[in-house]
């Protein structure tokens, strides 16, 4: 079958301007309560509006129409939505005094300032005046409104998707200026039938079809996995979904979406009411965290009505002490979400939170703030859009209104203008249900989450056994459950939010699995992807890229190319991977749960009861230095075991997930980080989990092995097994060399020789033998029917795409580039180099080579080769290279000169030293992409000179701005972004975001606002593109791969690098990978880049350093030493040059000449230097940049921590509680934050920690230009 689907031709490039963007302006909180940010105050007023407070989003409304940052198509955007909540809440709750304030707001707050208005606010109007009981008032504001609009205005008003057929009919009656009354008439008989026809429908098939029994409870605690989800207690695991139609599968899906924390409550309860019903008093003697839960949440819900009652209290108030202030600022947050949702989600939020950071290490209190204020928002938003939905079904035009409104509007006289106008209102109107704008600032959230979070701890509580110290007695007593405590960490103290250890010594006795499930794998096919908020899940809102949170330019860029239409092949891509079905392999599953319940170690399974004895405590006369050892051993072991136990209760989720998800079939929605790499929504069970998930996962349909299938599932074996090495026709002889452990394995896993757990992948492995032993006693091998899939990995698929770019041929077949029997190992390839090279040393009578003969192997050099190209630096190296050799070897020398210090450092030397001999060409790619980076990052735009030129002299003074202002206008603001092969635009995130210090209820913590007008951070800018650049085109890869595959009828998934098919589908899988490849390899791709830039930098200005040495040098420090004062300085430089170059390029020759007589520093260094004067060099994390780079400076990737790590901390993570850590400021972060800000004065002025080996050169303003594309190698 051809395969049609190819790169696209390339769409030209999305640039966005410099909007001017700056930090917004903080207003004072005033007696009103209303106070922050610009946003903060939307936020509240979008949460008045949604809960139905209209009197508060009055005066708020009123209070930010007067700013000064608010424009008037946004003030008519919010009078707009206003009117529509507030016309709501007269027809749900009718009242005439309601009625009379909407219109009296709307003569005194609106018309009388003279503010804008469109025929939607008229139409809302309209629909406030037919509510009127008063039908002479009624017919007085309808006339008074018609009047506000005339003509084609008339008809926009009236082909509004507002207003419905009824009352057009009412109003054109009142107002028979449009002569509506025949055109109605006769589209009365199509309106009737309609809604005889909806009718009859409604009357239909009912839904509950989709409800199934609930079931059966089997045991009150979660012990073992004996027992079911708690968010799928409603569905029986014999229940056949294969009966069910398409639509009540998805209102299933829908109900277990939306139903997660309502059937965590309904657990709780049922635990409390069993043990009351077995006559135990919960408070004191049960031992199920379900039904402590359940105490928990009947106190923190009472707790939260008391508190609704004072936040009423106070915003009812005209004066306010500073306690009600705060309550009128986040309590509108509050009334979002029902009272026993939000205990219950702060409930769910903090155990989970716990659980993930580990039980008796406690929780930063920041994170546990953020964890639960994120959930919160997500709930608040859910009900939001479902609100909405169930709103315009009663209140607004639905669809099916809209239609029988356009069936009477093409009577009109002027039908096409209505109708555009209708149209364009119901685009309007689409806004609305969008999620655009409804998230929380993060002082909103940072105010909510800390309110839940201390009342949570004064109500929370477990009993605590403990003797009487007199009468010896056991007496028990209730005691806080969590505590708030202060700890220090990189020096700094935070605060921290402990469990007590009774809760800690609970929950390792029994887990708590009722945890906040929402992105659980799917029973139906996943919406797919249409727009940057909606695909994935049916009822949860969810992005299609992952962006970190306050990150906005990805967000805009985004949603560009999607207007455009320039990612619908990216879309494709992900909903191709969100639809492959798959099933949970049931043999293996089986197994694994046995091992689980005998609390063994197996494979990759956490111990239950983990053999560390603490060793015995030394006497107090022993050496201090020996009881610090002893110290440090404990704490080792404490380590462990609560490592050990927070990895068996995620386990514990895992195979709970598993057990409810046996004979169904699911899927895996899809979306993507900022780079275009695809990552499963569902974070607890997937395919790119470990081991024992991978095992569990297996196709949801199968397809008959074949003779290529057969061969290629003996080959998958050995794959896993950890013989991989081996050419095809060794490793499938292997498997039929090892069929006696094979069979074993498969028929007796646990009792018999266990030598799956040999392997590399145990879990697989197991999954493989049983799949296996299955196909040959199926009489007919090649006819079985098989599920498994079959992997093909890539060779560090990062030099791969190198290698390709720079034309390596020796790199490129160390990477399997170049075809062969047995594939190439890069890592081995640079292990022989390197003991090639230690042999040579050795001869030569190098003092530390013979310590380091026989001792270097595929494992010592394997961790450097491979993070090298996601940019570790030589200290990383260094640490990784030692940490390998002291695991392997306990005989390193130990003297000052030899030691595994500078054994490591003489090695990663060696290793880098090979790797610039085996891929020359990438170096000079990665070095040139790095140059690009540095030269983006150190760069003002247009707009930012224009708005320094229109303020640098004061046109009636003659004044200039102070140093400050211009600082703040020449701070470096400009990402690298740049396009991938199929049209996605990626836009780097990193900025310095300062961190600022916000009140809570609990203590003051640090958060970061993230914010477009924050500058950029250059160095993670720089090192972080060339990695970022080639994920970029790994993403393209397998989203082309995946419609490729799709198009030749192939299952398929994908572990980035590693693709998935099933075993008679292998052959064709590779061509298809292949052919993906060399596509995107065909053209010129740094070439395309290269032009991409200067299409997307034209105009901007970079701040360039020349060295001493050159001969422009001295002569740039005279001149400028010459010029008079008001001219000194960079910003009076930046506007000299920019003033020549416009001059120059001026089709006035007199311009040009003026232009050719100026002076600049930038003319002197043209006229009397060369580019090679330019200083790039002075750029200390250049150093670190190009395979195989010896740069000794300690940038921010350090130790064993790879760059590849470190962008994936700017990452939301697919756990919620590390998704909510978004905003906190981590003691990094605050390390950042406290940098010089990088612009011309921090570069013009040496620090006094600048401590270089040669003097610093001096800078200059010339127009941004780039390197010139490395030539490949030849």
């Amino acid at each position: 079958m051809p395969l049609t689907y190819t790169l696209p031709e390339r769409a030209p490039p999305i640039i966005f301007g410099d909007d001017g963007a700056t930090h917004p302006p903080r207003y004072r909180r005033t007696r009103d309560g209303v106070g922050g940010t610009l946003s903060e105050i939307l936020a509240i007023l979008e949460a008045c509006l949604q809960v139905g407070r209209i009197e508060r989003a009055t005066v708020i409304l009123k209070r930010i129409s007067s700013y000064p940052d608010l424009d008037s198509e946004t003030l008519l955007d919010l009078h707009n939505r206003y009117l529509r909540a507030a016309v709501e809440n007269i027809i749900v709750n009718p009242s005439e005094e309601a009625a009379q304030a909407l219109h009296r707001w709307f003569e005194l707050e609106v018309r009388a300032q003279g503010l804008p208005q469109d025929a939607v606010t008229v139409a809302y109007m309209l629909k406030a005046s037919l509510q009127s009981p008063d039908s002479s008032r009624r017919d007085r504001l309808v006339r008074r409104y018609m009047d506000m609009v005339q003509g084609e205005a008339g008809l926009a008003v009236l082909g509004a998707d507002i207003l419905t057929a009824e009352e057009l009919n009412t109003i054109t009656h009142i107002c028979p200026t449009y002569n509506l009354a025949e055109e109605l008439e006769g589209g009365q008989e199509y309106l009737d039938a309609e809604t005889n026809q909806e009718d009859s429908l409604a009357k239909g098939p009912a839904t509950t079809a989709a409800e199934v029994r609930p079931t059966e409870q089997k045991g009150l605690g979660l012990k073992s996995l004996k027992q079911s989800l708690s968010l799928f207690t409603s569905l029986s695991s014999d229940y056949d979904l294969s009966v069910m139609n398409e639509d009540e599968k998805r209102a299933l899906q829908r109900q277990l979406e939306e139903d997660a924390v309502q059937a965590a409550i309904d657990r709780w309860r049922d635990e409390n009411s069993n043990l009351a019903k077995l006559g135990l008093n919960s408070n004191l003697q049960t031992k199920s965290v379900g039904a402590r839960m359940w105490h928990w949440q009947e106190r923190l819900e009472r707790a939260l009505k008391e508190e609704l009652v004072k936040v009423e209290e106070a915003e009812e108030k005209t004066s306010r002490n500073p306690t009600e202030a705060k309550r009128c600022s986040y309590g509108p947050f509050l009334r979002c979400v029902s009272p026993e949702k939000l205990s219950a989600l702060t409930i769910l939020s903090m155990m989970n939170a716990m659980s993930a950071m580990g039980l008796d290490k406690g929780i930063p209190l920041a994170n546990a703030i953020m964890a639960i204020a994120k959930n919160i928002e997500s709930e608040s938003i859910m009900e939001s859009l479902s609100r909405e939905a169930n709103v315009r079904k009663n209140v607004w035009n639905d669809p099916k209104q809209s239609l029988r409104k356009a069936r009477i509007l093409q009577g009109l006289k002027r039908k096409a203008e209505a109708m555009e106008a209708s149209r364009s209102v119901e685009n309007e109107e689409a806004l609305f249900g969008m999620i655009v704008e409804k998230q929380w600032p993060t002082a909103i959230k940072a105010e909510v989450g800390s309110f839940l979070l201390s009342t949570m701890i004064d109500v929370a509580q477990v009993p605590v056994t403990m003797k009487d110290p007199e009468t010896g007695k056991n007496i028990t007593q209730m005691q806080a459950a969590f505590s708030h405590g202060q700890q220090y960490k990189m020096g700094k103290k935070q605060g921290v939010v402990m469990a007590h250890k009774e809760l800690v010594e609970q929950l390792r006795r029994e887990p708590v699995h009722s945890l906040l499930a929402k992105h659980l794998p799917m029973l139906v096919k996943p919406e797919p992807w249409t727009s940057f908020a909606s695909g994935g899940f049916l009822s949860h809102p969810g992005k299609v890229i992952r962006v970190k949170n306050g990150s906005r330019d990805q967000r805009f860029y985004a949603n560009a190319a999607i207007s455009r239409g320039n990612m619908g092949r990216v879309f494709q891509g992900l909903n191709i991977l969100g639809q492959q079905s798959w099933s949970i392999n049931e043999p293996v599953f089986n197994v694994m749960l046995e091992a689980w319940n005998s609390g063994e170690a197996v494979a990759n399974l956490a111990p239950a009861n983990p053999n560390l004895p603490y060793p015995p405590e030394p006497a107090a006369s022993t050496d201090p230095l020996e009881r610090r050892r002893w110290i440090t051993s404990v704490k080792k072991i404490e380590n462990a075991r609560s490592a050990f136990h927070s990895q068996r209760c995620f386990q514990n989720f895992q195979l709970e997930i598993a057990r409810v998800l046996r004979n169904r079939i699911f899927y895996f929605p899809h979306n993507m980080d900022f780079r275009g790499r695809a990552y499963p929504i569902p974070p607890y069970l997937n395919h790119m989990g470990a081991d024992h998930c991978r095992g569990l996962l297996k196709f949801g349909t199968g397809k008959p092995l074949g003779h290529s299938g057969l061969k290629w599932l003996k080959v998958h074996l050995a794959n896993v097994s950890g013989f991989d090495k081996a050419s095809l026709k060794e490793r499938e002889q292997y498997s039929m060399d090892h069929l006696e452990q094979i069979y074993d394995s498969a028929s007796n896993p646990l009792g018999g020789k266990r030598w799956w757990l040999t392997a590399e992948d145990p879990w697989q492995c197991l999954a493989a033998c049983i799949e296996l032993r299955n196909a040959l006693e199926s009489g007919d091998p090649t006819s079985f029917i098989s599920h498994l899939p079959v992997h093909q990995d890539g060779t560090c698929n990062g030099l791969q795409h190198y290698a390709a770019l720079g034309g390596d041929i020796w790199g490129a077949q160390q990477v399997n580039l170049e075809p062969g029997d047995r594939p190439a190992d890069v890592y081995t390839a640079v292990a022989d180099l390197v003991k090639e090279s230690i042999s040579k040393d050795i001869e030569n009578g190098h003092k530390l080579a013979g310590f380091l003969e026989g001792k270097i192997t595929r494992k010592v050099v394997k961790q450097t080769v491979m993070t090298n190209v996601y940019g570790v630096t030589f200290i990383g190296a260094k640490a990784q290279v030692r940490k390998q050799l002291v695991a392997a070897y306990n005989d390193l020398p130990e003297t000052a000169e030899a030691n595994a210090n500078s054994l490591s450092t003489y090695v990663a030397t060696k290793i880098f030293t090979a790797l610039s001999t085996m891929f020359k060409g990438a170096h000079d790619i990665q070095y040139w992409l790095g140059d690009c980076a540095t030269r983006v990052s150190k760069s003002l735009t247009p707009e930012q000179i224009d708005r320094l030129a229109s303020k640098f002299l004061d046109k009636e003074t003659g004044r200039r701005p102070n140093n400050t202002v211009i600082d703040e206008m020449t701070q470096f603001k400009t990402s690298v972004v740049w396009t991938t092969p199929l049209d996605m635009p990626v836009v780097q995130p990193y900025r310095s975001s300062k961190a600022r210090m916000v009140k809570t209820n609990l203590q003051s913590i640090s958060l970061t606002d993230p914010h477009r007008s924050d500058p950029v951070n250059p160095r993670k800018q720089l090192q972080a593109f060339p990695p970022n650049f080639i994920h970029s085109l790994d993403a393209t890869h397998m989203l082309l791969s995946a419609a490729k595959c799709h198009d030749a009828k192939l299952s398929f998934a994908a572990v980035h690098d590693s693709f998935w098919t099933h075993a008679c589908d292998t052959d064709t899988m590779n061509t298809i990978l292949r052919d993906a490849f060399i596509e995107i390899h065909s053209d010129d791709v740094i070439g395309r880049l290269a032009a991409e830039f200067n299409i997307r930098y034209k105009d901007h200005m970079q701040l360039a350093a020349v060295r001493q040495s050159s001969a422009a040098f001295q002569k740039i420090l005279k001149y400028r030493k010459s010029l008079p004062k008001n001219q000194r300085g960079k910003g009076a430089e930046l506007l000299n040059e920019v003033e020549r170059l416009r001059l120059l390029r001026s089709s006035n020759p007199e311009d040009v000449e003026k232009g050719k007589k100026m002076v600049t520093a930038a003319s002197i260094y043209a006229e009397t230097a060369a580019e090679a004067d330019l200083d790039l060099d002075h750029e200390p994390e250049l150093e670190s940049l190009g395979l195989g780079s010896l740069a000794t400076s300690k940038l921010s990737v350090d130790d064993d921590k790879t760059m590849e790590e470190v962008l994936d901390e700017n990452m939301p993570s697919d756990a919620q509680v590390n998704d909510a850590e978004a905003g906190v400021a981590s003691p990094t972060d605050a390390v950042d934050s406290e940098e010089p800000t990088p612009h011309f004065e921090a570069v013009v002025s040496p620090t006094a920690g600048a401590r270089r080996s040669h003097v610093l050169p001096t800078w200059i303003w010339i127009p941004l230009k780039f390197a010139p594309v490395p030539e490949k190698v030849r």
